[in-house]
């Protein structure tokens, strides 16, 4: 059976453990303050699911979501990693992670960095742009009319079709935005960032119901988004 591993179990973390024990894949979990302290979340989600050191979820991910805060991206072990496809949810927040100069010159973005301190693994930028809630709601079977898209980057062809199996396991179709470079078309502040996941995309989406976006949709608006 394939596993998801997850660097980070926080509110995207511990909804994609959610949605992959659904689609009957097993997780590893893992945090910066030790297994203990997903005991919660790893009875809640079952017999499927463990937790462990972060190496330790690396090593197991058959795919291995990162997690976490930008500013703690060099915390992220790097031989457990080595020839895998690497899911990055980071989005950078000066207030919260400091400022980064590479980021703040936009000479580099975010899955960037990673990708530069996870030299034999492979980044695929994903799942960045959606509130957890939504991600939660939002899947649907294989070619349903209401399917959502989500949109990756990456700089390895075979890394983003393997980002791509993993969201169509989970429910979500793929809008491949390009390579790394590109993953600043769906950071906040971008059209793609948040909204088209919300019922009233003109309203504040964190108390809103999930409304579907079609891969059109995100295709139009990762086109349209400016830096």
């Amino acid at each position: 059976m394939a596993t998801l591993g997850l660097i980070g179990s926080g509110s995207i973390g511990g909804t994609l453990a959610r949605l992959a024990v659904d689609a009957g894949l097993d997780v590893v979990l893992s945090n910066s303050r030790g297994p203990e302290t997903l005991a919660d979340l790893v009875a809640e989600l079952g017999p499927r699911a463990r937790a462990a050191s972060p190496a330790e979820a690396a090593a197991a991910g058959d795919w291995v979501v990162v997690t976490i805060p930008v500013k703690a991206y060099h915390q992220v072990p790097v031989e457990p990693l080595v020839g895998k496809t690497v899911l990055d949810t980071g989005n950078y927040y000066p207030a919260r992670d400091g400022q980064i100069a590479e980021l703040d010159s936009k000479e580099k973005t975010d899955s960037e960095l990673l990708q530069g301190h996870l030299a034999g693994a492979h980044v695929v930028k994903v799942f960045n742009n959606i509130f957890f809630k939504h991600l939660a709601a939002l899947p649907r079977p294989a070619g349903a009319a209401d399917r959502t898209a989500l949109p990756i980057a990456g700089d390895d062809q075979d890394a983003k079709r393997k980002a791509t199996e993993l969201l169509d396991i989970l429910g979500y179709d793929a809008v491949d935005a390009g390579p790394l470079a590109e993953g600043w078309r769906f950071q906040p502040g971008t059209p793609v960032y948040g909204p088209p996941y919300a019922q009233d995309p003109t309203q504040p989406i964190f108390d809103q119901p999930a409304g579907p976006a079609s891969a059109a949709e995100i295709t139009t608006l990762l086109a349209a988004a400016t830096r």
